[in-house]
């Protein structure tokens, strides 16, 4: 065969491959499927520093996702908290790392007027699994205030708020979290030296959730003390968050997860390659908690998760009253 007309298959083989390869565009008029969606998004290589300043450099309309597209794999609870029920924020993406026979973290850039987030979601096995806001901005950043988020190469995630005072102090609250194997993002440490800030409001991570279970509620104790279930994405399972504060404060204890559903009105939290045990008993409107193994890590030494809760309860908006 002349050499030129090898050239030319050649030439056409190369020609085919690039375009079986291109990646598919993520446009409402267009079918998709999972993994064309998963592979739209770049590799990351980590450490991973993301700043809101990066947020406000305007994406190409060509990487823009599709909100249809988004809402097929992506539930709508996601980006509510940020941009408020039937708003479709412009969507593009970040980038994603892919951890080898297990899940996938994809980063996500949403945009509506002033307001912009960075979320960072997690796939296994081609089906959602959890959603961690990194960060957050309302407006343009300035330089007396600043959010960023890094992601280091085992996958520990660390968001941080950092504002600097009139008179030059620097204040910072940091979180640490970690996506566990029974799909959710943990918090395993909060620091801050703003003193305004550590008595602030309590921030209940899994308050979206949906409340369908008889036992999902809110259950409180003292002042700041509180356990919260919510439906699991995990059938058998309530996903719940508990935070106390004993002792004025001295002692502080807090836990996310999933608790196994272990009887009518009894739960147990396992922790997955971990020592700690807790036990849920539900009775009427009273949930209590018990300790049963060393979970020292996430709380203080010198207090337990112990103790009785009592559910609040729901409000309801009051009736309308009929016009005569």
């Amino acid at each position: 065969m002349h050499w030129k007309n090898r050239l030319l298959i050649v030439c056409l083989l190369l020609g085919m491959a690039a375009c079986t390869s291109k990646k598919k565009q993520l446009l409402d008029t267009e079918e998709v499927v999972v993994t064309e969606f998963i592979d739209f998004f770049p590799e990351i290589k980590l450490p991973f520093h993301l700043s809101d300043t990066m947020l406000v450099k305007k994406s190409p309309d060509s990487l823009r996702i599709g909100n249809k597209i988004f809402s097929q794999f992506v539930p709508d609870s996601v980006l509510q908290p940020v941009f408020g029920k039937k708003t479709k924020p412009q969507l593009y993406p970040i980038g994603k790392i892919e951890i080898k026979d297990a899940e996938t973290y994809i980063l996500v850039k949403s945009v509506l007027g002033t307001k912009r987030a960075a979320h960072a979601l997690v796939f296994e096995q081609d089906s959602f699994k959890s959603a961690l806001p990194l960060v957050i901005s309302t407006s343009t950043p300035t330089s007396s205030e600043q959010r960023v988020a890094n992601i280091d190469s085992r996958h520990t995630i660390t968001t941080v708020r950092q504002r600097t005072t009139p008179d030059g102090q620097v204040l910072y609250q940091k979180d640490v979290f970690i996506y566990n194997p029974e799909g959710i993002f943990m918090l395993i440490l909060t620091e801050s030296n703003d003193q305004a800030n550590k008595k602030g409001k309590l921030i209940n991570p899994i308050d979206t959730l949906p409340t369908t279970h008889k036992h999902t509620g809110d259950y409180l104790g003292e002042t700041r003390n509180l356990i919260s279930f919510r439906d699991s994405h995990r059938k058998g399972y309530l996903s719940f968050f508990i935070h106390f504060e004993k002792d004025k404060g001295a002692c502080i204890g807090e836990l996310k997860g999933d608790a196994q559903i272990t009887g009518a009105n009894s739960a147990r939290y396992t922790e997955n390659n971990g020592p700690c045990v807790i036990d849920f008993t539900f009775s009427g409107n009273t949930v209590t908690m018990k300790e049963l193994e060393g979970c020292g890590s996430y709380r203080d030494i010198k207090c337990f998760f112990e103790g009785r809760y009592t559910r609040k309860k729901k409000t309801t908006a009051p009736a309308s009253r009929k016009k005569k």
